[in-house]
């Protein structure tokens, strides 16, 4: 008779069950016999069914590897198309793949072994994620689905997979119509127990200042009822207070459903908090700052330059300056590229750029400073009148503010969803106001200001509310400041030394961009120098520079971190800087 399939596989591989000699040389089972291993298969499946699942260590990865395991650390080149893996981005996978096989690399975001035969992951692609169904099958064996559920999160894997369309929506993930059915998964990279969960790191904003707000005023009555305990002498009144504190100690509990991640833990666990999505488009919308930056700008005539950061000297006077050690002498890390803007000007490059980073030595604990970020700086020549300049930058921020609105939408929306955004309110012709102007809003609300005092950080936030108020937009420039509050090599104004032909530039109520027509005259540059009490020597060949001819020309710096910090309206410039610099962190 035709023997089981499980029968005939003990046959083929067993050297010691007793067989009896037959006349043809062949060895036949007794009934006896095979009615004892048909009861051995029937005893060995249901072991099998109900086994506690296998450790990772234990299984025999060497037998499995042509459907799962630890990928070779560094890989032969593929030589053949068959060798060649083809990997799909998550973003782009849907339902008009469905009935494709396709390999795709992510991160395991959290995974659930539903049952001894099935497991589900979550797979994270930077800002995507999709389902990963992982079941037992012909295909797939039972070892595969308890190595891959012991797998931590943030694993990095390669899964070949069947996309399948799915009947309802998978609310968890962003590609929401289908679900991959694996085939093979390999691990790329394993990872140790996280100190911090990616999952924390996303949570929405709104909720988490919600709980926050819930627990302070859960605080505030247990603060009260503990204090009014500590007075009461009253046994029973006393036992009514505890009681009271006791409940207010839960119900402060069950307020906390949320883990909120403070912004020290995330900065120095950097590596793992940057992995969130709303971060990652962070980083992507600084990018496209960068590039359409660059892109108006190349779009211009300009031309790209790349300055020293090691100077002999402040580029922008007192004491607010990184001192290093230079072989015999001292030297500073440049405060701005400003010195070598100008000497590229006078050595008629006519219309400069440069993106690098920029030293303060500030001891600020503000939310907008920093002591290392990255200066987008211009400079250029002008015909007439340095509004020409300008106008140029105010055109230069709406064609940026544009473009991530028009090629960052998906980005935008991703943040949105962890951190509450309104999109920025601006017109495509730039407000400007005078200086005076901004004084005579704040007096009007009640400021107390001098003609000729600078704009303090507060009475900045203040007008523009004002501004937003009355012209309905929330950029705008501020032209002719103080002489006496700008940079040395600022030029006065021609009707008024006490003005200058300076301006700054706001978004949401606080500056981003500082910028004037510079002095290209030497001597009332080294006058304007002696003036500040700086050492006319020590920048010498900067005032040399202009000796030679020099054009009339104006230009500004601009924040990167603080641009985008405001655009998003993220509250912390900390939040739009990779790994920020400030008095308190030089790590990572």
């Amino acid at each position: 008779p035709k023997l089981p399939k499980f029968i005939q596989s003990v046959l083929d591989h067993s050297s010691n069950i007793n067989m009896e000699p037959t006349g043809e040389g062949e060895k036949k089972l007794s009934k006896a016999q095979l009615k004892k291993l048909e009861k051995k298969e029937k005893k060995a499946a249901h072991k099998a069914a109900n086994a506690p699942a296998q450790d990772q260590n234990t299984i025999n990865l060497d037998e499995y590897k042509h459907l799962f395991g630890e990928r070779e650390l560094v890989e032969v080149e593929p030589k053949t198309d068959a060798e060649r893996r083809v990997y799909a981005p998550v973003s782009t996978l849907n339902a008009e793949l469905a009935g494709q096989q396709v390999w795709v690399r992510g991160r395991i975001h959290r995974s659930k072994k539903a049952s001894g035969s099935l497991c589900f992951i979550l797979l994270r692609d930077q800002i995507s994620f999709v389902q990963v169904v992982v079941e037992e099958s012909e295909q797939v064996p039972k070892a595969m689905v308890n190595w891959v559920s012991k797998m931590k999160n943030e694993s990095i894997v390669d899964i070949l997979g069947l996309i399948k369309k799915v009947d309802g929506k998978v609310e968890a993930a962003t590609q929401q119509d289908v679900e991959v059915v694996a085939l093979k998964v390999y691990r790329c990279s394993g990872s140790d127990k996280l100190p911090i969960l990616v999952e924390d790191c996303m949570r929405n904003q709104t909720i988490l200042d919600e709980q926050a707000e819930q627990i302070r005023v859960i605080d505030a009555e247990l603060n009260a009822a503990v204090a009014k305990l500590a007075a009461e002498t009253d046994a029973e009144a006393k036992k009514k207070l505890e009681e009271e504190v006791e409940a207010l100690k839960k119900k402060k509990e069950t307020a906390a459903k949320f883990t909120d991640v403070d912004q020290s833990l995330r900065l120095d666990n950097r590596v793992i908090d940057l992995r969130t999505p709303a971060n990652i488009a962070i980083f992507k919308i600084q990018s496209g700052v960068c590039r359409f930056f660059r892109e108006f700008l190349n779009n211009r005539n300009f031309i790209e330059i790349h300055s020293p950061k090691l100077i002999s000297a402040a580029s922008e006077g007192g004491a607010d300056v990184f001192e290093v050690s230079y072989f015999s002498r001292k030297a500073y890390l440049a405060q701005s590229p400003q010195f070598y803007k100008q000497m590229a000007i006078t050595a008629d490059f006519e219309r400069v750029f440069e993106i690098g980073p920029v030293f303060r030595a500030e001891k600020s604990f503000t939310h907008r400073h920093l002591t290392e970020f990255t200066g987008l700086d211009l400079e250029m020549t002008f015909k007439q009148h340095y509004h020409e300049v300008m106008n140029l930058i105010g055109e230069m921020f709406i064609y940026i503010f544009k473009g991530i609105e028009t090629h960052y939408k998906k980005e935008l929306e991703v943040f949105s969803q962890q951190y509450p955004f309104e999109p920025l309110k601006f017109s495509d012709t730039p407000l400007r106001i005078t200086f005076a102007e901004g004084v005579a809003l704040l007096r009007e609300a009640g400021e107390t200001i001098g003609d000729f005092d600078d704009i303090s950080t507060p009475q900045e936030k203040k007008l523009g509310r004002l501004v937003k108020e009355k012209y309905n937009t929330e950029f705008y420039m501020m032209d002719r400041y103080p002489s006496a509050v700008r940079p040395f090599y600022t030029m006065p104004a021609a009707d008024d030394a006490n003005y200058s032909n300076s301006y700054d530039m706001f978004i949401r109520g606080e500056e981003v961009l500082s910028g004037a027509q510079r002095v290209h005259d030497p001597e009332l540059l080294a006058k304007q120098v002696a003036a500040r009490g700086i050492n006319v020597a020590t920048i010498q060949p900067y005032i040399d520079a202009f000796k030679y001819g020099a054009p009339p020309h104006a230009g500004g710096g601009v924040g990167l971190e603080r641009v985008v910090m405001l655009y998003l309206n993220t509250h912390n410039i900390r939040k739009s800087t990779l790994f920020p610099r400030d008095p308190q962190r030089l790590t990572p």
